[in-house]
């Protein structure tokens, strides 16, 4: 089962912090010792939450698949591609520059929800383990909907944004 997904529009000091860290259970402690604490409690405005519904989201915009390459940029940046900071199996963390969290802001901004439908309910049910119904179409839209905001602040601020999930 994958885990929760979330969506960070970070601070230049905060993605300065995480590159600084050579090793990655370095990355991962600060990540969930300080920027989850701090953006979750404080900077609530700089996060979207995708919970479980990340990886149809990956998928509908990603060509299908839950894949680090699959897709075309830059849509298939939108999750789980950018710049890996973790590669355990256990947590994924993916950082998105500023210019490619406006490539992507503007990718997303341009969707529209028959577009995203059609996207969603193309994923092959056989390699994806979830049912894909109605109800999770408008949970999985939702869930792009605030992680489309959220690109779009951030690409106004000039922001990174990182993606995390814990697997």
């Amino acid at each position: 089962m994958r885990g929760l997904g979330v969506h960070f529009a970070l601070a230049d000091e905060d993605v300065g912090a995480l590159r600084a860290l050579a090793d990655e259970v370095a990355r991962l402690d600060f990540v969930s010792e300080n920027i989850e604490e701090r953006y979750f409690t404080q900077l609530k405005d700089d996060i979207a939450q995708s919970d479980k519904a990340w990886d149809a989201l990956h998928r509908s915009l990603a060509g299908g698949m839950l894949t680090w390459d699959g897709g075309v940029y830059p849509r298939n940046h939108a999750v789980l591609a950018g710049e890996l900071l973790y590669t355990q199996d256990d947590y994924i963390m993916s950082l998105k520059t500023p210019e490619q969290v406006r490539d992507i802001a503007a990718a997303l901004e341009a969707l529209t929800q028959d577009a995203f439908r059609k996207r969603c309910f193309a994923i092959d049910r056989n390699d994806f383990d979830m049912d894909l119904n109605d109800e999770d179409f408008g949970y999985t839209w939702e869930t792009f909907k605030d992680v489309r905001s959220l690109y779009c602040r951030a690409a106004t601020q000039g922001r990174h944004v990182l993606f995390t999930a814990d697997q």
